[in-house]
C-alpha cells in the first residue's frame, strides 16, 4: 500500500450516491459517486481542460474491473444501463469507502480484500488508479480492467459511430490513443499487459441527467483490457493527456515508480493542509493563462466573475491563501472593459461576456479586504497600484454610465437594467424570458455600490459625497413599513416611485455580508428578523418567501422548469454567510453571540455537507423540507461562505 487506509467507513445507500471530486488545478477533474456508478455525463476518470480552464473534454469515462481468484471471478464495478439495469454486481462487494487522502474503495472477495484508489496529480492532466490485494497468499490473482473512452465536450453525450479510432499507438511507454481529429491524445501507462479487444458498450444511463430532463444515455468505446497479476504486488493504470502538464521525469519512470512518486508528492502536499474543507477549497483555484482564477462550481460551471469574487473571500482571504488571492485579483484586473468585469468566460469562445452589474462591485470589495489584510507589504509593488487603479476605473465608469443602463442616478443610487438582460445574481433566463429581471435599483446592488464608494472614499474624496447622498436615499426609500423589511427593487423598470415588495434575501446585504452596514440598529434588527422567520433553512436562505404567490418549494423538472424556479424559493447556501454575519451584528457581536450563531445556523449546515459533494457545499437546495441538495454538488461560493463564517465565528 502507498498509505494507510485509516478512516474508512461503512457504506449506506444515501452515502453511496454522494459524489467525490479530484480537481487537477487546470480546470479538469475526475469525479464519481461513492458507489462507483456514474450518474452524470460529467462523471469521468479523465476530464481535461484543453485550454485551461476551458475547452473541457471527457476522454476516459470510467472502467469495468474484475478479479479472478481460485474461488472464481468477482466484479469490482457496476454500470447502470438503460432502461434501469445495474451490471455487473461489483457494488455488492463494496465494504467501505474513504476520502482521505483521496478516494479509495475496499471490496471484499473470498480470501481477502481489494483496495482501489484514484487520485489526480495536481497541476497535470494525469489520473492514477491503483489496486492492491490484502488477504491470503494466492498463486492465482488476476485483475482485468476494461477502460471506457469517448472524446467529447463535457456537456455532451457520446454515441456509437464509425469514426472512433480504437487502435492505439503502442510503445515501450504504453498505449497512446487519438480518438478523433481535434481531440487531444490520451496516453495510458500500466504495469499490466494490454489486450486489444475493440467493442462498443451501449446505453449507459445517467440518472441525474434523467432527473434534470437532459440527454441521459451514452455509448462508450472499449478498445481493450488490461490484465495484472495482483499476487505480485500493486497494479497501476495511469491516464494522461499528451502535452498537458507532464514533465520529462514522468517519461523516464516505470509506471509503478511514477505512481509511487506522484502519490508521495500528493500525500505530502495534502497533509500540509489541515482540514478537509480547506483541502476542498483548493479544488476551485485553477490556472488561467499566467495567472489564476476560480471555478464557480463542479462539474459544469466555468470561472464566473461574480462567483469568483464572492467565493475568494472565504476560499482565499479567510484561509490565508493570499498569494492565490493576489494572482486572481491581478489577473482579473486585466479584463476590465468600460468599468465592467466579465460575468463569465464561455467554454469554447474567446470573448468574455460583460453582462453583470455586481461582479465589478464585488471586485472592489475584495480588493479592499485583500489590501486590509496585507497592509503595506512591499512585495506587492506595482500590483497594488494596478488593483487600486482598477477600482477607480470601475467606480468612474459606473458613476458616468456604462453598458445596460448602469449609471449613478441623481439620488446617489445605482440604476441598472434593460429589457432582455439579467444583470444581478438572480440571473435565470428561459429563452427570451428573464425570470427575475429586477430592472431599476435592486437592493443588494445598492448595498454593494454604497460599500464600494465608502471604502474607496479615503483614497478619493469625491466618492464621499455620493456615498452620503446614496445612503440617505437608501434609508429613506427602501424601507417597507408594511412588511417590516426592505423592498427588493425600487424605481422598477426605471419608473420613479415604484417598488417591488417581494420578500427576498437580497436585503440582508444592507446588514451583513459587506463591510459597511447601511441601516440603523432598529431597522437592521427588523430585516434580520423577517429574513430568519421567512427565508432561513438549515441549508441557507430561500430566494423567495413561502408566503409569496410565486414561491416554488422544489427545484425539479427539465431545464425550463428548473430555471423558472431557480430564484423563486430555491435555497442558496452561500447566502447563509451574509445572514449569519447580519444576525451576529444585530445581536451585539460578542463571543457568546457568535457561539450561539454557530449552534443555531452554521452547525446544522455543516451536518448536511456530505449528502451531496463530499467535503463540499452544494449550489442550491429545495425550499421545502427536507431541503434536498440540488444543482452543482461542488459550489465555490457555497464553500467559500462556510469557510468565511468559520473564520468569523472563531473556528480557525
Amino acid at each position: 500500500m502507498w498509505f494507510s487506509s485509516a478512516m474508512a467507513s461503512s457504506i449506506d445507500p444515501e452515502m453511496a450516491r454522494s459524489e467525490w471530486l479530484e480537481a487537477d488545478g487546470l480546470g479538469g477533474f475526475a469525479s464519481g459517486t461513492v458507489s462507483g456508478i456514474r450518474t452524470r455525463r460529467y462523471h469521468a476518470l479523465l476530464l481535461a481542460a484543453t485550454t485551461s480552464p476551458t475547452g473541457r473534454m471527457v476522454l476516459v469515462n470510467g472502467f469495468d474491473a474484475e478479479v479472478e481468484t481460485a474461488e472464481g471471478r468477482f466484479a469490482l464495478s457496476t454500470q447502470r444501463y438503460s432502461p434501469g439495469v445495474n451490471h455487473p454486481d461489483g457494488t455488492t462487494r463494496l465494504e467501505s469507502f474513504s476520502l482521505k487522502p483521496w478516494p479509495h474503495w475496499t471490496y471484499r472477495v473470498p480470501g481477502g480484500k481489494i483496495i482501489q484508489q484514484i487520485f489526480v496529480s495536481r497541476g497535470t492532466s494525469t489520473v492514477i488508479v491503483c489496486w492492491n490485494w490484502e488477504g491470503d497468499d494466492t498463486g492465482s490473482l488476476s485483475l482485468r480492467v476494461r477502460p471506457f473512452f469517448s472524446g467529447r465536450d463535457f456537456h455532451a453525450t457520446h454515441h456509437e459511430n464509425p469514426a472512433f479510432r480504437f487502435t492505439p499507438e503502442s510503445s515501450s511507454e504504453g498505449e497512446c490513443w487519438h480518438f478523433y481529429d481535434g481531440i487531444p491524445k490520451v496516453m495510458a501507462r500500466s504495469n499490466g499487459v494490454y489486450h486489444h479487444e475493440p467493442c462498443w458498450y451501449q446505453n449507459f444511463l445517467y440518472d441525474e441527467e434523467l432527473v434534470r430532463g437532459l440527454d441521459a444515455v451514452e455509448d462508450l468505446a472499449a478498445p481493450g483490457r488490461y490484465e495484472f497479476n495482483l499476487a505480485a504486488g500493486s497494479a497501476v493504470l495511469i491516464f494522461s493527456v499528451e502535452g498537458l502538464g507532464q514533465d520529462s521525469a514522468q517519461e523516464s519512470s516505470t509506471p509503478l515508480k511514477l505512481a509511487r512518486q506522484l502519490a508521495e508528492a500528493e500525500l505530502a502536499r495534502r497533509n500540509a493542509i489541515s482540514t478537509p474543507r480547506l483541502r476542498a477549497a483548493e479544488a476551485y483555484m485553477v490556472k488561467r493563462g499566467t495567472g489564476r482564477t476560480i471555478i464557480a462550481g463542479y462539474p459544469w460551471f466555468g470561472d464566473w466573475g461574480r462567483d469568483t469574487f464572492i467565493a475568494m473571500r472565504g476560499l482565499c482571504l479567510a484561509t490565508g491563501r493570499l498569494e492565490e488571492a493576489r494572482e486572481i485579483l491581478v489577473a482579473w484586473a486585466g479584463t476590465t472593459s468600460q468599468g465592467m468585469l466579465p460575468n463569465r468566460f464561455p467554454e469554447q469562445d474567446t470573448e468574455p461576456e460583460y453582462n453583470s452589474v455586481d461582479a465589478s462591485l464585488w471586485y472592489v470589495i475584495v480588493v479592499h479586504e485583500f489590501l486590509e489584510i496585507v497592509g503595506d507589504d512591499p512585495s506587492l509593488g506595482a500590483e497594488k497600484e494596478i488593483l487600486l487603479a482598477s477600482v477607480e476605473v470601475i467606480l468612474t465608469h459606473y458613476h458616468q454610465g456604462t453598458r445596460y443602463g448602469i449609471r449613478c442616478d441623481s439620488d446617489g443610487l445605482l440604476a441598472c437594467g434593460v429589457p432582455g438582460a439579467q444583470l444581478t445574481w438572480m440571473d435565470a433566463k428561459v429563452g427570451d424570458w428573464v425570470v427575475t429581471p429586477r430592472i431599476g435599483k435592486p437592493v443588494e446592488v445598492q448595498a454593494l455600490w454604497l460599500n464600494a464608494l465608502g471604502l474607496a472614499s479615503p483614497r478619493n474624496p469625491q466618492w464621499r459625497a455620493i456615498f452620503e447622498q446614496g445612503r440617505a436615499t437608501f434609508q429613506n426609500r427602501f424601507w417597507n413599513e408594511t412588511r417590516g423589511c426592505l423592498f427588493d427593487v425600487i424605481d422598477v423598470d426605471h419608473q420613479p416611485g415604484t417598488a417591488d415588495p417581494l420578500v427576498r434575501p437580497n436585503q440582508i446585504f444592507a446588514v451583513g455580508g459587506l463591510p459597511l452596514m447601511l441601516l440603523d440598529d432598529e431597522h437592521a434588527a427588523r430585516v434580520v428578523q423577517i429574513v430568519e422567520k421567512e427565508l432561513w433553512t438549515p441549508m441557507g436562505l430561500r430566494s423567495l418567501s413561502p408566503v409569496e404567490k410565486d414561491y416554488v418549494g422544489h427545484y425539479q423538472g427539465g431545464p425550463a422548469e428548473r430555471d423558472g424556479t431557480y430564484h423563486q424559493g430555491t435555497v442558496w447556501p452561500w447566502l447563509a454567510g451574509p445572514f449569519i454575519e447580519a444576525w451576529v451584528r444585530v445581536q451585539g457581536g460578542t463571543p457568546e453571540v457568535k457561539e450561539r450563531a454557530w449552534k443555531l445556523f452554521l452547525s446544522p449546515q455543516l451536518l448536511r455537507l456530505d449528502l451531496s459533494g463530499l467535503h463540499h457545499v452544494p449550489e442550491i437546495a429545495d425550499g421545502d423540507p427536507p431541503h434536498t441538495a440540488r444543482g452543482c454538488p461542488f459550489q465555490a461560493w457555497s464553500l467559500g461562505e462556510v469557510l468565511r463564517m468559520e473564520k468569523f465565528l472563531g473556528a480557525f
